[in-house]
This record gives structure tokens, C-alpha cells and sequence, in this order.
């Protein structure tokens, strides 16, 4: 953990719900390089300086290789046991693209996951925000 003075503060991250109207069943998972392991939603670190729409944007290019349209903010979770490193808070987009992803960075693949199977072994909160998410639509 980055330390400011004295006290310990978590990296903040961004986390990418990603949709297509060529998949409209579906969104984007990564299956992740290094653990925890499992599928997640793509996403990453708030670079120091950086806001977090344009962090939101460079870590999709990082691990999906897409473009993103029509980026907005969803929802910000907090939650000191969302993530095992320490990583208590994610802000939360949601995005359109035109192209298929490739898995890059630290994503050992991106795919198009359908809606109705997600897999069981999906990291994080990811579950919760993509249920919280779905209610909504």
C-alpha cells in the first residue's frame, strides 16, 4: 500500500461493465493473470494525478485492447473485505464498445460472458455489482 505520511490509505481502482449491442446478452470478463484469481470485470488501479474516467479508459485498452463509448459512472462500492491486497473502494463504469476484446496486461483473456452463465469462480465483489447492475436494466 502506498503510504501519505503516516497513515495507510488503499489504492482506489475502476472497474468496467462493458456492453455491445452486437452481444446484447453479455458483457466483458477477464480471466486474471495473477490472484486472486478467477473472472472479473476488467479494471485496475487509479494512477496518482490520473481522474478516474481516464483511468477507467487506459486500463480497458490495457486489457481488452477496445475503445470505450459513452463511459459513465455506475456506482461506487466500498468495502474493507472487497478485496483480498486491500483494494477497499472501486469506482464503477459502465461503457459501450464496437470491438472484441483480446486479453492483455495482467488479463489472461477478455471474453463476451453471457448474462444468463456467468461462471462461479468470478473475483472480487464482481458478482454483487453485476447483479446490482442487471436490476437496474
Amino acid at each position: 500500500m502506498r503510504m501519505l505520511g503516516r497513515q495507510r490509505n488503499p489504492y482506489p481502482t475502476v472497474d468496467v461493465i462493458i456492453t455491445s449491442r452486437a452481444h446484447p446478452d453479455a458483457l466483458i470478463m477477464v480471466r486474471r493473470k495473477y490472484p486472486p484469481k478467477g473472472w472479473a470485470l476488467p479494471g485496475g488501479f487509479i494512477d496518482w494525478g490520473e481522474s478516474a474516467e481516464a483511468a477507467a479508459v487506459r486500463e480497458m485498452k490495457e486489457e481488452t485492447g477496445l475503445v470505450l463509448k459513452e463511459l459513465r459512472q455506475f456506482h461506487v462500492y466500498s468495502d474493507p473485505h472487497r478485496d483480498p491486497r486491500g483494494h477497499t473502494m472501486s469506482v464503477v463504469f459502465t461503457a459501450t464498445t464496437d470491438g472484441e476484446p483480446a486479453g492483455g496486461d495482467d488479463a489472461a483473456e477478455a471474453v463476451w460472458m453471457d448474462l444468463r452463465n456467468l461462471p462461479p469462480d468470478i473475483a472480487f465483489d464482481h458478482r454483487r455489482i453485476i447483479e446490482d447492475w442487471v436490476a437496474l436494466q
